[in-house]
């Protein structure tokens, strides 16, 4: 049972950043599991272990050279830019100064970095400093890059649990997609088709192993209509399915895309609706079927494509 927010990730499994020039691992704290350090690790351009050579092959050398470090040391200086501003980010964290922490954060998001573990200590930060709806919406990003970490989907659900009806909830087909990532669903479709192509080709070489492997030929084929299926839907999931999240402490939903239109209803700091239209500045959403109404686009996060 979920009794509270996780601790950030700085604390358990604390993020590291290899820039290598811009790939995120994530490492144990440096000292101790109460405590957490971005490691930045960058590698250095050696130079050629050849001898000076003359002529065009050491113009060509010196070409190769100052390419790989006019493009490489850049990269490495901004990761371990990002690795510096990441640390300090935990560092306000660990003072308590969660609103600075999550503006030092969503800096390093906004910057072109993603990693689940920076928006996991984002969306630790929005919950700390009271933004629940912001805090949905990170861990959700988090949530794209770790379906099935159990610290994040138990701090999610307990961000969720906090927001009064209406929102809307998860179908058990949404949690199931959800388990894996697009990619993975992806590499688990094309997995079973190749197996699948693969079994036919040896019945079309060896004929007499159509009875014996008969079921094996039913089985994959069952396998790959539903891996491709599932990736179907979770394409569309990630795709083509918008979510408004509410960020303001109360939000009137309201009949018509204008100001004086009347109120359908009202949701509250971390309602997810679902978008089904716009016009103009204003979002057609839904909790439920007949739960349908408008609201500003500046009191939503959007999250989906």
């Amino acid at each position: 049972m979920t009794t509270g927010i996780q601790r950030s990730r700085m604390s358990g499994l604390a993020p590291a950043f290899w820039s290598a020039p811009v790939l995120w691992r994530f490492f144990p704290g440096a000292h101790g599991p109460q405590s957490a350090r971005g490691l930045a690790h960058s590698k250095t351009v050696r130079g050629f272990g050849w001898g000076v050579r003359s002529g065009l092959a050491s113009a060509k050398a010196a070409a190769l050279l100052a390419f790989v470090m006019v493009a490489f040391v850049p990269m490495c200086s901004s990761g371990a830019a990002s690795a510096i501003a990441f640390d300090s980010a935990n560092k306000l964290y660990e003072e308590g100064k969660f609103a600075e922490a999550a503006t030092a954060y969503e800096t390093l998001a906004k910057s072109g970095q993603s990693a689940a573990a920076l928006y996991f200590n984002l969306g630790n930060a929005f919950f700390k400093s009271g933004q629940i709806g912001r805090s949905i919406a990170a861990y959700r990003q988090a949530e794209q890059l770790t379906p099935r970490d159990p610290d994040l989907r138990a701090n999610l659900q307990f961000a969720r649990n906090q927001t009064p009806s209406p929102t809307l909830l998860p179908s058990r087909w949404q949690r199931w997609l959800g388990r894996l990532t697009l990619n993975e669903w992806t590499l688990l479709a094309a997995s079973a088709v190749w197996l699948w192509l693969i079994l036919l080709a040896v019945l079309q070489w060896r004929p007499s192993l159509k009875p014996t492997l008969r079921t094996h030929v039913i089985s994959l084929t069952l396998l790959a209509g539903l891996s491709c299926a599932c990736v179907a839907a979770a394409l569309r999931e990630a795709r083509f399915t918008r979510t408004a999240i509410v960020i303001t402490r109360e939000t009137a939903v309201r009949y018509g895309p204008l100001a004086e239109s009347p109120t359908a209803f009202t949701v509250h700091d971390g309602a997810e609706l679902r978008i089904l239209d716009q016009k103009d500045e204003w979002l057609q959403v839904t909790t439920a079927p007949r739960r349908v109404g408008w609201l500003r686009r500046d009191q939503v996060l959007i999250a989906g494509r």
